[in-house]
Parts: structure tokens; sequence; C-alpha cells
């Protein structure tokens, strides 16, 4: 199920959730390491960013000659457009630029730009960053900010969590490389699985069993218990734990390209750590859908052809040359129908009331069961 605190954040439109450098570097070096001319000669945009609270902006810039970047483009969006609880601070960066508005700096989004030394050092770093008010409020969708994604070769952010199939969407129609933060649910979107199942889109380096941390401003409503688990990792004050966030890419890495180990389904069944498979003597099979059922990653089975239903969770495992991705059930009622999207379900309806569709997912011995993906082994 999705994360209380991103479920919060969708009926508060609260999508002030600032990712961490740690997260960041860790992330995006797995793509240098598997290719280190990634990023050389490329012009980087980051919308929904502000290097003085996000990090994205801070962490580019200190490794802008590293990886080589051609330019470095970030923007804000307009503190009075954020429709914030609480107000937001300025800082002395930008009181005390000559160029600085006070009202200017509520309404206007900034736009952040590094691409030449200009403090004479030598390096160009973020000492060298510039920075002037955009003409409007920094939305994604405006014209303005538009320009700025056809001029970009790769877009890096975490956008807004409330936002974030629309600006996927908005990434996917200039064609763009990207590196995007969302939630783990987002991979049943319809607008997000069709690009997964045709290799368009993969999860990112990091993986979902990392729990991410991140800055909220100040009066957000965070759950206790993911305030505790972030004050474990070392994150005390205004943040909260997010377990199911994740990383989503057209940027290649070595992770995905590892294929999964696999034993054959009588040894999985007679090692099974699982209480759902022990004792069994094979596995179950869909009661509305011709697929083998396969409740864990852990426990695909080397030695079947056909298709299975997998968790979600099997894309974190997830290697294109071992696997293909048929389809996936993905609207369990009329609900989540509305809420999710329909997409790629050949499921023969089970349990229905006239018309109306009470369940549309995958059952099993007349049990349904939550969204599964159906894959089939590469020969």
């Amino acid at each position: 199920m999705a994360n209380s605190n991103l479920s919060k954040a969708r009926q508060a439109k609260n999508d002030e959730f600032y990712t961490q450098f740690y997260d960041i570097e860790r992330e995006v070096e797995k793509y240098i390491e598997y290719h280190p001319e990634v990023f050389r000669d490329k012009t980087l945009l980051l919308p929904c960013d502000d290097p003085e609270w996000s990090n994205f902006t801070r962490y580019f810039a200190q490794n802008f000659e590293r990886i080589g970047l051609k330019r470095l483009i970030s923007t804000s969006y307009a503190p009075k457009s954020k429709k914030l609880k609480q107000p937001v601070q300025l800082t002395l960066f930008e009181t005390k630029a000559p160029h600085f508005n006070p009202t200017k700096s509520q309404t206007r989004g900034r736009i952040f730009v590094l691409d030449r030394d200009t403090t004479g050092d030598g390096i160009i770093d973020i000492d060298d960053l510039q920075w002037d008010y955009l003409e409007g409020d920094g939305d994604f969708r405006s014209s303005e900010v538009c320009r700025l994604r056809d001029e970009a070769d790769i877009i890096v952010t975490n956008p807004p969590f409330s936002l974030f199939r629309e600006f996927l969407a908005w990434v996917v129609e200039a064609d763009k490389r990207f590196l995007l933060i969302g939630n783990m649910n987002a991979i049943t979107y319809k607008e997000v699985f069709p690009l997964i199942k045709a290799n368009k889109l993969w999860l990112g380096a990091t993986g979902f069993v990392s729990d991410m941390v991140f800055a909220v401003p100040r009066g957000t409503l965070v759950k206790e218990s993911d305030k505790r688990k972030a004050e474990r990792l070392g994150y005390v004050g205004n943040y909260t734990r997010l377990g199911n966030s994740c990383w989503f890419t057209n940027l290649d890495h070595g992770r995905r390209h590892q294929p999964l180990r696999l034993m054959t389904m009588e040894d999985n069944l007679r090692y099974s750590r699982h209480k759902e498979l022990q004792g069994k003597t094979t596995y179950d099979s869909y009661d509305n859908y011709d697929a083998l059922e396969v409740p864990y990653t852990d426990a695909i089975p080397s030695d079947y052809n056909g298709v299975m239903g997998v968790p979600i969770s099997f894309l974190d495992k997830y290697c294109p040359e071992q696997f293909e991705i048929v389809g996936s059930f993905n609207a369990n009622n009329e609900k989540e129908k509305e809420k999710y999207g329909y997409v790629e379900s050949t499921l023969t309806p089970t349990i229905s009331k006239g018309k109306e569709i009470l369940w549309n997912g995958p059952v099993v011995n007349k049990q349904p069961l939550y969204k599964r993906i159906c894959i089939r082994k590469k020969q």
C-alpha cells in the first residue's frame, strides 16, 4: 500500500519533499560508473529545484567539471504559487543580490545557470552559479520552462508527487533522457507501465530496499514513526522517511543487466522460506488467466517457460535480457480503475454484480490477489 505520507501529500497538495545530497550522489554515481561519459557535453535541466533548499543543483554544480557538463540550468517555483502553510524565509544569497526584488521573490520563479568560470579562480563550481527571476512563476508547464526543456539533453529532479504523471508525460513528450523520483506505485499507472513494457523507462540503480529521507518545510505533517526512522538514519528535525520512493529513468545502469539467479520449481518449493509455498508440490495457476502465480521474485522458477504473474517489486530485479514483460493486472476494481487506469489486463472479471465489476484482478482458488506483472522468460 502507498506510504501514508505520500497519501497525505496528494490530499493536501504538499509536494515539498527535498531530496538529500547522499541519495542523489548514491544514485547518479551509478550511471557515471556504468558510462563515464553519460553527462559529457550535456545541458542538464533541473526543474522544480532551488539550490538554496534542494541538493540537485549542489551535487551537479560541485561535480560540473568532473562529469563534463556543458551547461547546468535549474528553475524554482514561486513561493506564492506553492501555497505553503509557512512563509518561505528569504536568504542572504537572494536579498544581497543587486537585482533582488521583494515582490518578484514571492510571485516569480527563479532560474539558475552554471556554464562558465565567473569568479576567475579557474574552476567551474557552485560559486559561479548565476541567477535571475523568471517571467512567470516557474511552473514546468509554462512556455518559458518548456523552452528550457527543449534545450536540455537530460532532465533530473524530484517532481511534485501530485503531478508525477503529468510531469513524466511532459518529459516524454520532448523525448528527453531523464532521472526522476516517484512513488513505487506509479509503476502501475497507465501513463507509466506501457513505457516500462516497451523498455523506454525502468527503475533506477539504488533499488526499492533503500530508505530515502526527505527534508520538509516547517509545519508539514509528518508521521511520527517516519520521523523517528529519519532520526535513526541521522536526520533530526524537519525530515521524513518515505519507504516506497524510487527512481525512474531511461539512463542505463549496470544493475538492470544483472540476471536473477533462479532455481527450479522443485527446489524453490523444497527450500522456500515463504510459508505460502512451503509444503506445496506445484505452483498455483490463476482461475481467470492462463499464467502461473509466483508470489515472490525469489521464487521465479528456472524451468518454466510460460507466462508468470509476479509482484510489481519484481521490476527492481528486472533484467531485459532475461525476461519479457507481457502485461499487467492493474485495476482491481472500478475505484482503482479510475485512480490508476487500466493497463494491458486480459483477465476475465471473476467477481461482478450486474454491470459493476467488483474485482478485475488475478484470482487463485477464488481468492483475489494484489496487482501482478506478467512476465515470460526469454529463450
